[in-house]
């Protein structure tokens, strides 16, 4: 029996289980293909928000991306968390060669508001990271870290992404997750544009859906989606988990990965 397509996460661990690597893993499983993962960092992370990160050494970071890229290969590729430039860094370098699609999450701060990324990082992020990228997913704070634009309408949209293509990713989706009024992403690569719309779901239990949304574009790209064609069926994913949602803790719950499957 063949190998499914294998994915890999490089990013943050939420020991919540909501966000980071357990997201992503959770996602690539519920739809089916192989998902691994390099940690570059360990939160002490709960419903309540993030108490605490540590990083990991750069080394340890390039030596779990060598063990995956050299002996198993990877269909797609999904970043998140990435904490400070150092690890960028390295991570850019060994991405660099590879031929698979790459979705850059370009995450700043948890969904509580806690900072996941040094400044520094940030810069990083765009000269390094970006021009590798498939897609890049920012929410609108996002967007502000690295373009310097303060969004707050739909038009607003439009001139972020064509901000952020000039820093070299081949298709941008901006969230409009934080937008008042239907939940629209704006996808484009300079010349096509797709609106996706989804209704705005009246629920509390969101955390990881960033992450949810980066890793499951990662895993229909694995399958050979296009981009726009893998953008959608992600999102119609991510509005079921948030459908799904639970609570969990004293403060935000998850989206549920397995919605699907219940």
């Amino acid at each position: 029996m063949p190998a499914p397509p294998r994915v890999l996460s490089v990013a943050g661990s939420d020991s919540g289980g909501g966000a980071g690597i357990q997201a992503d893993l959770k996602t690539m499983l519920a739809l089916g293909v192989h998902g691994m993962s390099v940690v570059t960092a360990v939160t002490a992370q709960d419903s309540t928000g993030v108490h605490g990160y540590w990083e990991l050494p750069t080394e340890a970071v390039d030596a779990q991306l060598a063990a995956v890229l050299d002996d198993i290969g990877v269909d797609a590729v999904k970043t998140g968390m990435l904490a400070s430039s150092a690890i960028v860094a390295v991570t850019a370098d060994r991405l660099a060669g590879v031929a698979a699609p790459i979705v850059v999450d370009p995450v700043c701060v948890s969904k509580h508001g806690d900072a996941l990324l040094v400044p520094e990082a940030v810069e990083a992020i765009v000269a390094l990271l970006l021009p590798l990228a498939t897609v890049v997913t920012p929410n609108l704070a996002e967007v502000t870290r690295l373009t310097g634009l303060v969004i707050d309408d739909s038009a607003g949209q439009r001139r972020a992404a064509d901000a952020l293509l000039a820093l070299g990713p081949a298709w941008v989706l901006v969230k409009g997750g934080h937008l008042v009024g239907d939940a629209v992403d704006l996808l484009t690569d300079g010349d096509t544009v797709v609106e996706l719309r989804a209704p705005r779901l009246d629920h509390a239990h969101t955390h990881g859906t960033g992450c949810t949304l980066a890793s499951a574009i990662a895993s229909y790209l694995a399958i050979g989606a296009t981009v726009p064609e893998a953008v959608r069926s992600a999102k119609d994913y991510v509005t079921g988990a948030i459908a799904a949602g639970f609570p969990l803790g004293a403060g935000i719950g998850p989206v549920d990965h397995g919605w699907r499957q219940r």
